[in-house]
């Protein structure tokens, strides 16, 4: 996921758990996929992290251009 005030580069959230017992990682999508943050996801669950944006990579893309983008347009209004 990404949140509506995130910020470039082109980053996703990945999100386990809720609340207090929440678990996370933050991945750099652009210009490579690699790890920025890891707040308590096991070594597996990176992994299949990463697996999963890279097979998803273009469409992270396109929706964070689409988003920000439109975001920019309101701005501007």
């Amino acid at each position: 996921m990404f949140f509506s005030n995130d910020h470039e580069p082109v980053h996703v959230h990945v999100i386990k758990g809720q609340g207090s017992f929440c678990e996370n990682a933050v991945f750099q999508i652009l210009p490579k996929i690699r790890l920025l943050k890891n707040n308590g996801l096991k070594p597996n669950e990176l992994k299949l992290s990463e697996m999963v944006i890279e097979e998803n990579r273009e469409i992270i893309i396109e929706h964070w251009n689409n988003f920000f983008n439109s975001v920019k347009k309101c701005a501007q209004r």
